[in-house]
């Protein structure tokens, strides 16, 4: 199942859900023919796009809005929180290439802060699946409630089966005693692979699929930093804002101390590049994120 498929089935079967897009139709071409008139797309208009959304809101419909992640969090920025976010109103956003999704896009078109701004607005729920079957499972639970949504899109084919998604609820991937490796997003699979490396060497590694960053699971946050000698977080975003951030607050929340260092973006977009490219000039290919590890260790 696709998310096209998914969104189509469940559109299908609820005549509140209208599709829309700021000229991004990636992940909905072909959705037009079967939606008609709940199909809307404004052209390249961000912010007419959201405008438009809160008012069908206003009025009963749940509206999904698609764009690059770039231009739908900044651009629109002022009228997700102000139209949106005051109102808590069930607009659904999903981001297209966010993080190192948009690999040869330079600065502007580089969604690395996204995660920061939207769990910044008061009421926003912000997901990030680590492939397209954790996307897929999560988006009945997340179009199915009445707040806004914030969805990094990855349509990147699963390597594993995951476990069923819950909303607030991280996946225990496997537990470790050694390091635990908190990721979210397309370098999920980095991680893994990274875990697979640090095992050969005879480490007892954890790995933990943060899916739902806002609300977040504390939970795994502290019990992760309780049972093992080092927590890494890995994520293709700003070290300031992000997956690192929220496990410092949370750990400050609750009067808990932890060994965690961050693998990020730190005060730097990345080069574009293919993304093997990117991956291994940024240090996030599983090889380079394991000698990272092992520096922390030591």
């Amino acid at each position: 199942m696709t998310y096209e498929e998914t969104l189509k089935n469940i559109a299908l079967n609820d005549e509140r859900i209208i599709v829309m897009t700021a000229e991004n139709r990636a992940l909905v071409r072909n959705l037009p023919t079967a939606l008609g008139d709940r199909f809307i797309d404004t052209g390249i208009t961000e912010q007419t796009m959201i405008g438009m959304a809160a008012g069908l809101a206003l009025r009963g419909r749940k509206p999904i809005c698609h764009a690059l992640a770039t231009f739908l969090t900044m651009r629109a920025f002022e009228f997700i929180r102000t139209d949106v976010g005051i109102s808590g109103l069930p607009v659904k956003l999903t981001s297209w290439v966010p993080g190192f999704l948009s690999d040869a896009n330079g600065p502007t078109h580089q969604a690395i802060e996204d995660v920061s701004i939207m769990r910044g607005i008061p009421g926003m729920q912000v997901y990030c699946p680590a492939d397209e079957q954790d996307m897929v499972a999560m988006l009945p639970h997340i179009w199915g409630n009445e707040s806004p949504v914030y969805l990094r899109a990855i349509v990147r084919k699963s390597a594993v089966e995951h476990a069923p998604f819950e909303i607030g609820k991280a996946e225990i991937f496997q537990e470790g005693s050694d390091i635990t490796l908190l990721v979210y997003g397309y370098l999920f699979e980095e991680a893994r692979q990274c875990a697979k490396i640090l095992e050969a060497k005879g480490m007892k590694v954890g790995l933990v699929n943060m899916r739902s960053l806002q609300p977040v699971d504390e939970e795994a946050i502290l019990r992760s930093c309780k049972n093992s000698g080092l927590v890494v977080t890995i994520e293709d975003h700003f070290q300031i804002g992000g997956l690192y951030s929220i496990v410092a607050e949370t750990l400050l929340k609750y009067g808990v101390s932890g060994n965690v260092k961050p693998i990020a973006l730190n005060q730097k977009w990345f080069k574009p590049a293919l993304m093997s490219e990117v991956l291994e000039y940024e240090g996030f290919t599983p090889e380079k994120l394991a000698v990272r590890c092992n520096e922390f260790l030591n």
